[in-house]
């Protein structure tokens, strides 16, 4: 019966989990849908488009068939602030098309108001108030109005000359000025078609006199929710009829104005409003633009934008005018006038950029025409998306539950990375824009939910070993504990152990010059980096003791390598040490410095403790050395400080022996070492160094002191040596040649405090 039970309980397990894949799907495609968006699906999916053509970007290809002629900051200094005079302006076209022989001018500037004329109001204000004398200047009006109008001017220069002005639509039906271009076409000449584009509500168009003698275009772009410009609708549609953007128009009148014709996709309703491509039809012209829905096309950024990205050859307006370029810099090729002086404010956001020239937009669009080379989300885009999340989510909710851990994640990453590589495949080879960030975090919702429930399964099986071990030992050793409770025992046990003391020196100091706050986010830092070190290298943390620190290795797990572990950890505390001290530094707090104490031996390990309070922690002679160890790393100018077991049980580690010490406590004599650093790292001349501090130690205990004092300066800017060291053993050898020590001394020097 109670297998019976048991055997229900796990299908009932497995069903749940089934069912919570399930519901994720079902989230997921009601996303795919419409009828659920999310933000951050959406956000993700731009942020994958983004990385993709970002790296497409960081190589770019000049594009020679366009020219930038840019209104930059040198233009502003040398012509004049903008907007400048309508006969500049005319200079410039004449410059560009006259002389320079470019294919077509296209203006990313709305020339919105008219350019008033002092010498006609003037003249206007004469006549207003002479009003006898209107007849008789009549004719002189006309000839002032002839000279001085420099809007007319402009006017007289556009006619026949390749140009076009941009302009904007808005959704403000009250917001209305200028005059619009001539319309591509009318809703009624569709018949009973229907075009699925963006609708606006007026626009901010040129003066009049100016858009009758050029060509135009609107220069919206599509701002994503995020405010990001990745694409431009190529047709827009006001008050019943279509508009051609400042790219399409742009490029049309560069290949003669062919015919603009909306190609809808073959047995689709009329009412279904989607069309595949604006195809561009004349004698001379056969161009197809695949289209998205709105009629939108995706900018392919070539490169990261502005005159130095290599995208395109920028000119500045001002060399223009001065007539200092060639007509082979500009004969045959589109020309785009725009701006990326900041005070005119024509950045763009943009994938590649934050602060992307406006009119490199436009020069992106054209050029991606030009070629043929687009990004699109295809209409059986949203099928195929629904068909795979059903297929992906059904396959996992059912495979993960009978999934172990291991294999579940190998299942979950093959299929995110199948996904992905997949989806970048058609989009580098075949320009698809495949929406994907459903599909990964379906993948990864399905697979966390297991992992999740798997481990809280799993965690009631070892609450009982958490709860007796997880108020003595790190966190994160207790899974590893817990895989084989009956290895483990809270009782006391000798073993041989590592121990390591850390203390900061001067702490007293630092506390009275920080404010109590301070002193607590001060101690907090330094405490927490520390710790994650001594984590990292498997040790126990025992206790904090103000600012110190105790830990020890090779318990409650144990491990042959705890001494190695351990001074491992310990060099690792100084290096951080460093790191925490620059951070310290940029609050302009005090700076610190750590001695750390290892030593290895036998030791008491276990649950020790009163009734009130109990710890796992170590006891012993040992331990009591560890300390004193740690206490003296400042007499010797060193950083860390290791006993004689440590040293010997870490043969990958060279060590320098700094003394024979006899500290309080204890009466025999014991040597101290300082690591230098793994053997395999360090130089030849460190191992030279090492050998002649040795034979100076033992100058130094035979009572040779010149001998000694010699091999000590040789040692000077050495890895062995220190300015503290050297003082020490310096004012060790001033004293005994005064007092000269007994016959039988052995180089052993008592410390009679902690």
């Amino acid at each position: 019966m109670s297998r019976l039970i048991k055997s229900w309980r796990k299908i009932a397990g497995k069903a749940f989990r089934i069912g919570v894949g399930f519901s994720f799907t079902a989230i997921a495609l009601l996303h795919v849908l419409g009828f659920a968006p999310s933000d951050i699906v959406k956000r993700l999916d731009y942020l994958i488009y983004d990385v993709r053509l970002r790296a497409e970007a960081q190589k770019p290809e000049l594009d020679q068939r366009i020219v930038i002629v840019d209104i930059d900051e040198k233009s502003l200094s040398e012509v004049g602030r903008w907007p400048w005079s309508r006969d500049i302006v005319a200079n410039l076209i004449v410059e560009l098309t006259d002389k320079l022989g470019a294919a077509v001018v296209g203006f990313d500037i709305v020339f919105a108001e008219p350019q008033q004329s002092d010498a006609i109001e003037a003249f206007n204000s004469v006549l207003e108030s002479k009003p006898a004398l209107k007849s008789e200047l009549q004719g002189l009006q006309a000839g002032i109005a002839a000279q001085f109008d420099r809007d007319a001017q402009l006017a007289r220069i556009l006619v026949d000359r390749p140009v076009v002005l941009g302009y904007y639509l808005n959704q403000n039906a009250s917001a209305v000025s200028g005059a619009l271009p001539p319309a591509l076409f009318k809703k009624s000449q569709l018949g009973d078609l229907a075009l699925d584009s963006t609708s606006w509500q007026g626009y901010g168009g040129n003066i009049p006199v100016l858009q009758r003698n050029a060509d135009g275009g609107y220069f919206n772009p599509i701002v994503d929710e995020d405010g990001t410009v990745r694409s431009i609708p190529l047709l827009a549609e006001f008050n019943g009829a279509f508009y051609q953007s400042f790219a399409l128009g742009t490029l049309r009148r560069a290949l003669g104005n062919p015919q603009v014709i909306p190609v809808f996709p073959e047995g689709v309703g009329n009412d279904y409003g989607a069309v595949e491509a604006i195809a561009l039809r004349s004698a001379d012209v056969e161009l197809d633009i695949p289209v998205e829905r709105g009629l939108l096309t995706r900018v392919n950024f070539r490169a990261k934008g502005g005159p130095d990205a290599g995208g395109y050859r920028y000119v500045s307006a001002a060399d223009v005018l001065m007539g200092t370029l060639k007509p082979d810099d500009i004969e045959g090729r589109i020309v785009l006038i725009g701006t990326t002086a900041p005070g005119l404010l024509d950045l763009r956001s943009t994938p590649v950029n934050p602060a992307y020239p406006g009119v490199e937009v436009h020069a992106n669009a054209i050029s991606g025409m030009l070629d043929s080379e687009y990004k699109l989300r295809p209409e059986y885009s949203q099928g195929l998306l629904f068909m795979t999340v059903l297929g992906v989510g059904l396959v996992l909710s059912v495979m993960m539950p009978i999934l172990s851990a291991t294999w579940s994640l190998l299942v979950a990453l093959t299929v995110l990375v199948a996904s992905v590589v997949i989806n970048s495949f058609l989009y580098f080879q075949a320009g698809l824009v495949l929406p994907v960030a459903v599909v990964l975090l379906l993948v990864l919702a399905i697979f966390m939910f297991d992992v999740a429930y798997g481990y809280l399964a799993e965690s009631r099986s070892k609450k009982q070993m958490v709860n007796l071990f997880g108020e003595y030992v790190a966190p994160e050793l207790v899974s590893e504990m817990a895989s084989d409770p009956t290895r483990y025992s809270m009782e006391g046990e000798s073993r041989e152990l590592t121990v390591l003391f850390s203390d900061v020196r001067g702490f007293t100091t630092i506390s009275e010059s920080l404010q109590p706050n301070e002193l607590r986010e001060y101690i907090n830092e330094y405490l927490t980096v520390m710790s994650e070190i001594i984590r990292a290298h498997r040790g126990t943390l025992d206790k904090y003791i103000g600012d110190a620190i105790m830990a020890f290795w090779g318990a409650p797990i144990a491990d042959s390598e705890h001494a190695e572990l351990a001074t491992k950890a310990a060099i690792a505390m100084q290096e951080e040490a460093v790191r925490l001290n620059q951070r310290l530094l940029a609050r302009k707090w005090p700076t610190l410095a750590i001695g750390v104490g290892v030593n290895t031996g036998q030791m008491r390990v276990g649950d020790m403790g009163s009734k009130i309070r109990r710890a796992y922690t170590v006891m012993g002679d040992a331990v009591n050395l560890g300390s004193r160890l740690e206490g003296i790393t400042k007499t010797y100018g060193v950083g860390v400080i290791v006993g004689p077991q440590t040293q010997t049980a870490v043969p990958g580690m060279l060590f320098q022996e700094l003394d024979a010490v006899k500290v309080k406590g204890k009466n025999e004599p014991v040597s101290i070492y300082a690591p230098l650093g793994e053997r395999n790292k360090l130089k030849s001349d460190d191992f030279k160094s090492l050998e002649l501090w040795t034979e100076m130690l033992k100058a130094f205990r035979a009572q040779r002191w010149l001998q000694a004092r010699d091999m000590l300066k040789a040692l000077e800017n050495t890895v062995v040596m220190n300015p503290v060291l050297r003082e020490l053993y310096e004012s060790r050898m001033d004293y005994f040649e005064a007092n000269p020590p007994p016959e039988d001394w052995n180089g052993v020097t008592q410390f009679d405090t902690k």
